[in-house]
């Protein structure tokens, strides 16, 4: 069976919005205390109006993976989200990573978030995107208890070998981790050339390297493998005029403000030419080509 090809024949790719403050990334959860972080310039729900301005000329409806702390912070900005026809999703509570906290802690994360983000916005939480992808051989039991809180879909793997993150043995598409379960993994875009797999799904990789790179990634992806894309960006990642964080290692400076100014840019021309959608619709497309 084909996955999400539409009669057309060009696939529809999913684009998601992790959405989180230029201070709650995880290059700088070394240097910036989360006690910290109201004493701290809000900068999301600018950035935020933005992207859905973006979204809205290009015709696209997304997922905004939306951190609890973000959503209790700006309850507005979520309701605009939510009625500009766009699907809110869990993106945990205060970005702390999976692999960081044991399974009792996972679940009452779980459950803490998406009782906010619901109450908010009004509409069901059924998908999750783990903070920095976090999901990998080390929590076995983290798509167990996705499924037992029942959601639809999870997109919080990323197969590929990373210094950040990453599953390099997990799937490169969807499929379904917990037996006996509906529930649909969606891993983050990777593409393969030569033997060698790349990241290919958007964030850094999109905003650092040529456009070019991932304009031949996607299409690669949804030609060669006849499969969708899975992309995200962070609305930070359109915010040049951010505060700079001296203290953070160069490496994690390089990694966040690289690109910066050139970001949106990049987005609008991929909008154009791509077909997009929102991730439980994607889901449900692949659900049904696993069936």
């Amino acid at each position: 069976m084909e996955h999400s090809v539409p009669r057309s024949g060009r696939p529809i790719n999913g684009m998601s919005v992790d959405v989180e403050d230029w201070f709650q990334v995880g290059a700088f959860e070394g240097t910036i205390a989360r006690a910290a972080w109201d004493t701290l310039e809000t900068r999301v729900e600018a950035n935020c109006d933005r992207v859905l301005a973006l979204f809205d000329a290009a015709g696209i409806r997304a997922t905004f993976f939306t951190l609890g702390i973000v959503a209790a912070r700006h309850p507005a900005m979520l309701r605009r989200i939510a009625a500009q026809g766009h699907e809110i999703a869990s993106h945990g509570w205060d970005h702390q990573r999976v692999h960081t906290l044991d399974a009792r802690s996972f679940a009452d994360d779980l459950r803490r978030t998406a009782g906010l983000l619901e109450s908010t916005c009004g509409q069901a939480v059924v998908g999750y995107r783990a903070p920095s992808f976090s999901i990998d051989a080390r929590t076995p039991w983290a798509h167990e208890i996705l499924a037992e809180q029942g959601y639809r879909y999870s997109s919080s793997v990323a197969p590929v070998a990373h210094d950040h993150y990453g599953w390099r043995a997990a799937p490169r598409f969807a499929f379904r981790p917990v037996a006996h379960s509906p529930l649909i993994e969606v891993p983050v875009t990777t593409a393969e050339f030569a033997g060698l797999r790349f990241a290919a799904g958007g964030g850094g990789f999109f905003r650092v390297l040529p456009y070019a790179l991932a304009r031949w990634a996607i299409k690669r992806v949804n030609e060669r493998d006849a499969r969708p894309a899975a992309f995200y960006f962070h609305p930070w990642e359109i915010d040049p005029d951010q505060p700079r964080v001296p203290g953070a290692k160069l490496r994690s400076r390089l990694r966040h403000y690289t690109g910066l100014a050139e970001m949106e840019g990049k987005l609008g021309r991929l909008a154009g030419e791509f077909a997009w959608g929102r991730y439980d619709d994607l889901a449900a497309r692949e659900a049904l080509a696993l069936a």
